[in-house]
């Protein structure tokens, strides 16, 4: 497996110390491609932090459209794939039962930065949801939904080491963390929150809400779309497009949660208040 962190020397200058250069060994977060095939065939190209591959895979798939359920993936094994004779663990070859169809001329790579490039529209994607995030009837006490970015932040273990990581969660209505994840890629924390929860059996993911380290962007509210979620909670913005779609599809979306305050851009009614009022 590959690794999640390493060490380099870097050049530290502190204007407000001195302006000498001082050197020191920094800890940096490990960002490598990872290849996901599907029988054989090459499927998408991710850039990912190694770990938790399978469960990325599992998620990626899942919040694709490509399975609907952890029993559409008869295996999942990294394959050979070796710099100097080593093993780069950077290749997963997923088989999948005969009822999954990979979408023909679809090919997909993916960065840190900005996700899966031309997304399908959002009737598209619309069509594709197994689950129905409307549906969800659960509330959520206004409190809780502004302590779980700190929440999250607290079970960041490794962006403390070198805070280079996004991090996703699943929380349940009493606050409890069912599993975090973290990547350079907020995409791939989602999914390997996500592939998580395909592995254990946990879709639809009724009655749970995926809190992001970062903006809510339409990428992340369709992978949460796909699972079941109805609860996205980010501590940036949300994009109009994300807002547009959470419209659609009902999954409520609170921006800019911080401290004692939340911005609810859709379905407000799952966040309980004594008041809700418009500006």
């Amino acid at each position: 497996m590959g690794r999640l962190t390493t060490r380099r020397k870097v050049h530290t200058i502190d204007l407000d110390h001195d302006s000498a250069q001082r050197s020191r060994i920094d800890t940096l977060i490990v960002e490598e491609p990872m290849e996901l095939r599907v029988d054989g065939t090459s499927l998408a190209v991710t850039m990912r932090t190694p770990g938790h591959d399978i469960e990325l895979a599992h998620g990626f798939l899942l919040t694709e459209g490509v399975i609907g359920h952890r029993e559409q993936v008869l295996n999942a094994r990294y394959c050979a794939g070796s710099v100097d004779g080593e093993n780069t663990y950077n290749i997963i070859d997923v088989t999948a039962t005969e009822e999954v169809t990979v979408p023909e001329g679809r090919n997909f790579y993916t960065t840190s930065s900005c996700g899966i490039c031309g997304k399908a529209s959002i009737e598209a994607i619309t069509t594709r949801l197994r689950f129905d995030p409307a549906a969800d009837q659960t509330v959520w006490p206004a409190e809780l939904i502004m302590q779980l970015p700190e929440l999250l932040r607290e079970r960041q273990a490794a962006f403390d080491r070198t805070g280079g990581l996004h991090a996703a969660g699943l929380f349940t209505p009493d606050g409890r963390p069912l599993v975090v994840r973290e990547d350079v890629g907020r995409h791939n924390a989602v999914d390997k929150v996500i592939g998580w929860a395909v592995l254990n059996d946990r879709l639809p993911l009724t009655g749970t809400a995926l809190v992001v380290s970062g903006r809510a962007s339409f990428e992340l509210a369709q992978k949460a779309a796909m699972a079941g979620i109805s609860v996205l909670v980010a501590v940036s913005a949300p994009s109009s497009l994300a807002v547009e779609f959470a419209d659609g599809v009902g999954l409520t979306i609170a921006g800019f949660t911080r401290g004692r305050r939340t911005n609810v851009y859709s379905r407000p009614d799952r966040i309980g208040t004594a008041v809700l009022s418009e500006a």
